[in-house]
């Protein structure tokens, strides 16, 4: 039999996935299971965004332009232009999700063999893209100690080595919930400025700031308009997941220029996902405000019934709608398996991602998970009394 390719040996499971069958098998024991695992939100898609697909009347699908519909590059532009981000639509590409625009600009920025510095954890997808570009991850540890606030410049700087070509931010982070601040961007600014590299800046939690805490794009750095790039979709924004739109945007024309090549590889973007995406910057601004005050209510909730729990440390997240939290276990991921197998409360069960799944450092995030609050309160509290009568029990509890 023919061998399989060392890149798809070296292609990493995903963290957030591989307990699926778990699930799976739970529930077909007839077990209600609570998925705090994924940020898949239980929001419902802008009435503007359906009615769109509703009211589809082309009669034939076809394909758009490799950059994607210029009606949407250019609506697009206008809503990043409301946010400060002086661009124009030949700045912007559309692509299949925010996963094809991080794996455009690894392609069209690096080598095989260069590398990019990312505080850690980090969402664990960067890795499967970093394998299939061919490029190497190098982490620069945050700590939950300070909430996962950026580490110092001087640990990212002593990470800089010959092939290092970007720095990467998750801003608001997936999967720790942490807000970067202006000053820390503006610290980052400045050692890619000093060192010439890429700031990759994926943004697609923008809308979910918390506190009064306001979102600072890289697109704003003076000084490297050149070097920054931005990745973003709309998965999360208009919770629309399913339908693989994201975007690339930089003013670095020969970036876009390049990476519109690897877009023609692949033809175009989805063009049902162009209409709903183009649709979709119509939401009205209350949709925002409702979408809001859901999510302050369900963090609120969900810190403080974690912080309760003995044992357990969550620290409050300023952004997105994750957390990573620290439990009393010896192995999040043996704990993750066992209260999908051997554990239930109230015929229910819950599924978390373990967190050692976000770190590149071997044996770190080995006692924490992420959690997603992407369900309304009153499953998050089902799913909180069921995770503290686990951690009970837990036969692997570490005091």
């Amino acid at each position: 039999m023919p061998n399989i390719s060392d890149k798809g040996r070296a292609m990493p499971a995903s963290p957030i996935r591989k307990l699926v069958p778990y699930a799976e098998e739970a529930k077909r024991r007839g077990r209600k299971v609570y998925h705090l695992n994924i940020g898949q939100p239980d929001i419902e898609t802008p009435e503007v965004a359906l009615n769109a697909l509703r009211n589809f009347s082309l009669k034939v699908i076809e394909y758009s332009h490799s950059a994607g519909n210029e009606s949407y590059r250019r609506k697009l532009a206008g809503y990043y232009q409301s946010k400060g981000i002086d661009i124009e639509y030949t700045d912007l590409l559309i692509t299949t999700g925010g996963s094809e625009a991080v794996l455009f600009a690894f392609m069209t920025c690096l080598n095989p063999g260069d590398e990019v510095i990312t505080p850690e954890p980090f969402y664990a997808n960067y890795n499967g893209f970093a394998t299939t570009a061919g490029i190497k991850i190098v982490p620069v540890t945050s700590n939950i100690e300070d909430d996962f606030a950026l580490p110092e410049i001087e640990e990212i700087e002593k990470k800089i080595g010959p092939r290092t070509k970007a720095i990467m931010i998750c801003n608001p982070n997936n999967p720790t919930g942490y807000l970067y601040s202006e000053e820390e961007l503006l610290k980052l600014r400045d050692i890619v400025k000093k060192h010439d590299l890429y700031l990759f800046s994926d943004e697609v939690y923008r809308e979910f700031c918390y506190d009064n805490e306001h979102h600072h794009s890289a697109m704003y750095l003076e000084g490297i308009e050149q070097n920054a790039i931005m990745m973003d979709s709309v998965s999360k924004r208009y919770s629309e997941c399913g339908v693989r739109i994201g975007a690339l945007v930089t003013k670095n024309k020969e970036v876009i220029s390049t990476a519109l090549k690897f877009a023609q590889a692949r033809l175009s973007p989805p063009g049902l996902g162009q209409i709903i995406g183009e649709a979709s910057l119509d939401t009205p601004p209350e949709y925002f405000s409702a979408v809001y005050d859901e999510y302050i209510a369900r963090r609120n909730f969900m810190v403080d019934a974690l912080n309760k729990i003995p044992g357990v440390y969550c620290p409050k997240p300023k952004g997105a709608f994750y957390t990573v939290v620290r439990l009393p276990v010896d192995d999040a991921d043996k704990f993750a398996q066992w209260i999908l197998e051997d554990f239930e409360y109230n015929n229910q069960t819950v599924m978390v991602a373990p967190a050692s799944g976000f770190y590149s450092t071997p044996g770190l995030g080995k006692n924490e998970v992420r959690i997603a609050y992407v369900l309304k309160l009153d499953d998050l509290r089902a799913a909180m009394e069921t995770l503290a009568e686990a951690l009970k029990v837990y036969p692997g509890r570490k005091d």
